[in-house]
């Protein structure tokens, strides 16, 4: 059975992408091959595919260890190698493009915090986005308060614009609303 078909029949029995990378890799001893066959069968592009696994191709599917395809695989889940791009509205891109300026407004950002708000934005999760830039703010020296605290006010009131947005969405734009007037 082709890999692809396995991957999509491991995943529609429940199996997690981490599970089922493991799952196929213990089976083949083909860590490349088997993590394209979830990507693919979670319907990630190919290129798209190839990019991903190239970035982690060295540090994890180079050289395998013999017993490690669970933990493998969770680290390709944690890295955001399986997450699925979501199509995103035009609305949507638009707040991705005001979340941007924030980032940059910020002066300067962890790389988690990047990491994480990268894979929001590739799953379409902009409401955890936007309450993680909410409860962050600019650095002291090289940000810029003023743009940050706009930028998450236009944001935010084009999330809340959805029909029955998240409660928690509302308070973070009422915070940075305030931090917008402290900020002008």
């Amino acid at each position: 059975m082709h890999l692809t078909n396995l991957a999509g029949h491991a995943l529609s029995r429940g199996r997690t992408p981490a599970d089922t990378y493991a799952l196929l890799a213990r089976r083949t001893h083909k860590p490349v091959p088997s993590a394209r066959a979830v990507c693919l069968a979670l319907t990630i592009p190919l290129a798209e595919t190839v990019r991903r696994l190239a970035e982690c191709h060295d540090a994890l599917l180079a050289h395998p260890r013999p017993g490690s395809e669970t933990d493998t695989g969770e680290l390709l889940e944690a890295l955001g190698v399986f997450d699925v791009p979501a199509s995103l509205t035009d609305t949507e891109l638009a707040v991705v493009d005001h979340f941007l300026v924030a980032i940059d407004a910020m002066g300067g950002i962890r790389a988690g915090h990047q990491h994480g708000l990268t894979r929001w934005f590739t799953t379409g999760n902009l409401t955890a986005a936007y309450l993680s830039l909410a409860a962050a703010r600019p650095l002291p020296r090289t940000g810029d308060p003023a743009r940050y605290w706009t930028a998450l006010v236009t944001a935010g009131e084009l999330l809340t614009t959805v029909p029955n947005p998240d409660t928690r969405l509302k308070y973070a734009l009422t915070h940075c609303r305030t931090q917008a007037t402290r900020h002008p």
